[in-house]
This record gives structure tokens, sequence and C-alpha cells, in this order.
């Protein structure tokens, strides 16, 4: 059994990923940050896993983050998040670094609890942008193991035991181990109930449609836009 800094966001990959380290039998320290994301109704949800799993849970206060982080929609308000549907230049969902900045924070709490890895939540189809590829990985870890030297262990770990799994296998994988759904949260949007248009939410109700699992989501438009 390990000791392991599990970063979760609220949304299905990284509550599965919760649950299934917890299945295994690892000791977890939940922790999400609040960098006033748009959707940081997603904490609420990271918060109920941990209570879930019976993990200790530590939010993260990096809400100033989103002025050096603007361009996003998902840090920016001038940004609209666009639909699935009606794409645009770039990709307004990426935000630039921000992994480097959470992982960094989630290597500092392993310090302060003596873990011996943190845990990131990456899937498959995650693995265009820069800061959640394999190469990203790697080095980070190995950077890290250089900051942490002489406070954690030198084989500390960085994991991301999904990153392997596409959005169906992830979703395959949490009802396995009874993930329940409507306890995890996915819009960008962040309003009172899923959007259903945006790319994420598209993403998450065709998972399920190609399971032919229900999907116990309530979205504001009822169809998947295509």
């Amino acid at each position: 059994m390990s000791r392991i800094v599990t970063v979760v966001s609220g949304g299905i990959d990284s509550v599965t990923m919760a649950h299934h380290l917890a299945a295994e039998g690892h000791e977890l320290q939940v922790m999400s940050v609040d960098y006033n994301q748009r959707h940081r109704r997603e904490l609420q949800f990271a918060a109920a896993a941990a209570q879930r799993l019976g993990a200790p849970y530590e939010e993260v206060d990096l809400r100033s983050l989103h002025r050096v982080m603007r361009g996003s929609s998902l840090t920016d308000p001038s940004v609209a998040v666009p639909r699935a549907d009606r794409p645009v230049n770039g990709n307004p969902n990426i935000v630039p670094n921000r992994n480097a900045v959470l992982l960094s924070v989630a290597f500092a709490l392993a310090v302060t609890v003596g873990a011996d890895a943190v845990a990131f939540g990456v899937m498959a189809e995650d693995v265009g942008p820069s800061d959640t590829s394999p190469e990203f990985l790697r080095l980070f870890l190995e950077m890290e193991r250089v900051a942490t030297r002489g406070s954690l262990s030198p084989e500390v770990e960085l994991l991301a035991p999904l990153i392997e799994l596409p959005k169906t296998g992830v979703v395959a994988l949490g009802e396995k181990l009874g993930v329940p759904w409507d306890q995890t949260w996915t819009c960008f949007r962040g309003q009172d109930i899923h959007c259903g248009a945006c790319a994420a939410c598209v993403e998450r109700r065709g998972a399920f449609a190609d399971l032919g699992i229900t999907d116990p989501t309530v979205y504001r438009e009822a169809r998947t836009p295509r």
C-alpha cells in the first residue's frame, strides 16, 4: 500500500482514478485546486469523492491565478466557452502550463504528508496538449525528484493510471467500481446543470451512449449537437 496525493478535479476521469486507487488499497490524500475556474462547481464533487472514500481532503486556494492565466475560456470571463458543434480557431478550453502549476502544488503537499506518489487523472484523449503528454509527465517527475531531494523518497512516483484508457474505457472502469456519476462534474460552463453542448459535455454523454450505459446527468440541451 502506498500513500498517494491524488489530484481530483471532480470530473469523471479524476474521480474514477481516485476510486481505482482506493480499490487497490492505497491510502489517499485527495487534493483539488481552486484557480477561479469558470466551472469551479466541480470542486464540491472533488470534496464529495474524498468523503465517500474516507480520504482527507485539501482544497488549495489559487484563485488569483486566473489573472495570470488569461486567454482561456476556463479562466477568462471575456472568452466564451464554445459549443462543440461550432469550433473556433485554436482551443480556448486549454489553459497553458496549468498542469505544471497543479502538479507542483501536489508535490509540495506530498512532502507535507510524506507521500510515496502523486496521481494525476489524464486519459488517452488528453495527451494532445503538451502538459498532459507522457513526455511532460516523465520530465516533470525527474524535476520533482531533484526539487524534493532529501524531503521525499528518491523513488517518488508520478502516476497516471488512466493514461491508456479512452473516455469509454474510463466510464467502463468507473461502472465496475461503482462510481456515482451524478456526483461528478464535467461541464466547462459551470452553470447549475450541465449545458450538454460544450466539448466536455459532448464527450461525456457520447461515452455513455457508446457503451449503452444510462447517463444520469441532467443536461440543459436534451440532445447532443452534431
